[in-house]
C-alpha cells in the first residue's frame, strides 16, 4: 500500500468530535473521506448524519449509513449471552459487544470504496481504541487506521469548537464549555461517563438515567414475562415470536418501566485505567436472568460448571476487543455447542428493579422430579450409596488430618 492516503472512511456521528475529524483528515491528509454511521439502535435519528456529512462536502455516494440493530442482536449480543458474560462480576458489556460490528463495516466499506485508510474518534486513553483497531487490523492485516485524538492537539472541547468556529463546521448543539456526561448508547444499553460520575463517592443524578424509572417509581404491581429459548436464544417472548432486536427493544421498554437494569461501578480498562461508569441495561438484565434459568435444567452439572470458569476469560476477550481472535472463536464454538439442549420457556417477575425466576420448563429438562423429591421416590435413588461416595471423597481429608495429628 502506498504511504499516500487518498481516501479515508471514518466512523461518523455526526456530532462534534467526528465533524472535526473530518474536517481535519482533509485539512492533514488531503483526502477524501467517507462516512459510516452505524444504527445499532441507539434511539437517536442517524439521517441527521447524512445531511451534516453532505454540509461538509462529502458526496452522496460517500455517505453510508446501516441499520445494523438485527445483526447487531444476532450475531454478536445472542452469542454473547450464550455465555452469561459478564465482565468482573458485574458489567454486561454493551459498549464492548458493539465495536467489532462497527470495525467490521468500516472495513468493508474501506473495501468497498476503494480506500487506503479507516478513522475513528475514540480517544487514547479509552478502550474502544484498541477495540476497533484490534478488530480492523484481523479483518484486514494491511489496513491503515487514523486515530486523530492520537495525532493532534485538539484535547479540550474548547479547542474542539474553536476548530470549527475557524473552518465553519456546523456544530447544532452547542451546550457551553462541558457536556454533563459522555454517553453510548445501542440497543443492548446506554452508559454515562465523566463529568460528577469522575468522583466515585458522588451519586448518579436522578435525572441522567435515560431509559428506566427510578425502582421507587417503578409500578407496585409486578410485572410477568415469558421467554421462549430455542438453543440458547430467545425467540418469543409471552407466545409472540420476535427478531433478534424485537426481543431485545421488548425488553428494554418493559424492563425500563419497572426499574430494571441500572448499574453503576467502576471498572478496569485495558489500557490501564480505572473508570467510573453507570450503564442501564434493562432487556440485557432480564435475558441474562432467563438464561440462567432455562440452562439451570437443561445443562449437564460439569458442562454448567465448566461454561462458568471459561465465562470470565470470554468475557476479558470481548472487552478488550479480541472478538475477532481465534481464541474467542475457539470458546464460542464449545459454548455454541452447550446450547443444542437450551430449549423450553423461562417465567420471570419483574419488581421495582428486581428480576426473579418465576418459573421454567423444557421439553428437554434434566430435572426429575422422582430423583429431586423429598418424599418416596419408589427407588429412584438409593441414599445408602451416599455412604461409599462420602467415605470415598473423605479418605483424602482424613488421611491429612492423621497425618497432621501424628
Amino acid at each position: 500500500m502506498s504511504d499516500k492516503i487518498n481516501r479515508v472512511v471514518l466512523a461518523y456521528s455526526g456530532g462534534l468530535d467526528t465533524s472535526v475529524i473530518l474536517q481535519w483528515l482533509k485539512d492533514t491528509y488531503d483526502c477524501e473521506v467517507v462516512t459510516f454511521t452505524a444504527d445499532l439502535g441507539q434511539g437517536e435519528e442517524v439521517e441527521p448524519a447524512r445531511a451534516k456529512a453532505k454540509q461538509m462536502g462529502v458526496p452522496d455516494e460517500h455517505i453510508y449509513i446501516d441499520d445494523l440493530r438485527e445483526e447487531f442482536v444476532r450475531d454478536f449480543v445472542f452469542p454473547m449471552f450464550r455465555a452469561n458474560t459478564i465482565y468482573e462480576g458485574e458489567y454486561l458489556l454493551g459498549t464492548s459487544i458493539a465495536r467489532p460490528l462497527i470495525a467490521k463495516r468500516l472495513v468493508e466499506i474501506a473495501n468497498e470504496t476503494g480506500a487506503d485508510a479507516v478513522s475513528h474518534g475514540a480517544t487514547g486513553k479509552g478502550n474502544d481504541q484498541v477495540r476497533f483497531e484490534l478488530g480492523a487490523y484481523a479483518l484486514d492485516p494491511g489496513i491503515k487506521v487514523i486515530a486523530p485524538w492520537r495525532e493532534w492537539d485538539l484535547l479540550s472541547r474548547e479547542k474542539l469548537m474553536a476548530y470549527a468556529a475557524e473552518r465553519n463546521i456546523p456544530i447544532e448543539q452547542k451546550r457551553g464549555k462541558k457536556s454533563p456526561f459522555s454517553m453510548d448508547a445501542n440497543l443492548l444499553h446506554i452508559s454515562f461517563e465523566g463529568g460528577p460520575l469522575e468522583n466515585p463517592w458522588t451519586e448518579p443524578p436522578a435525572e441522567m438515567w435515560r431509559w428506566s424509572v427510578s425502582p421507587e417509581m417503578a409500578p407496585n404491581e409486578a410485572t410477568y414475562v415469558e421467554l421462549e429459548y430455542e438453543k440458547g436464544d430467545i425467540v418469543a417472548v409471552d407466545g409472540k415470536p420476535m427478531t433478534p432486536a424485537q426481543v431485545l427493544t421488548h425488553l428494554n421498554a418493559v424492563g425500563g418501566a419497572n426499574g430494571v437494569g441500572r448499574l453503576d461501578i467502576v471498572e478496569n480498562r485495558y489500557v490501564g485505567i480505572k473508570s467510573r461508569g453507570a450503564y442501564e441495561t434493562p432487556g440485557g438484565t432480564i435475558m441474562m436472568k432467563g438464561h440462567r434459568a432455562i440452562e439451570s435444567i437443561t445443562l449437564d452439572r460439569e458442562v454448567a460448571h465448566l461454561k462458568d470458569e471459561l465465562m470470565p476469560r470470554y468475557a476479558t476477550l470481548i472487552y478488550n476487543g479480541y472478538w475477532w481472535s481465534p481464541e474467542r472463536e475457539m470458546l464460542q464454538t464449545a459454548i455454541d455447542w452447550s446450547q443444542q439442549s437450551v430449549n423450553g420457556t423461562v417465567r420471570l417477575k419483574l419488581y421495582k428493579g428486581n428480576v426473579t425466576v418465576a418459573g421454567r420448563k423444557s421439553p428437554d429438562s434434566l430435572f426429575d422430579e422422582k430423583i429431586a423429591t423429598f418424599e418416596d421416590d419408589g427407588g429412584a435413588y438409593n441414599q445408602a450409596d451416599a455412604e461409599g461416595f462420602i467415605k470415598l471423597n473423605a479418605l483424602r481429608l482424613r488421611t491429612l488430618a492423621q497425618k497432621r495429628n501424628s
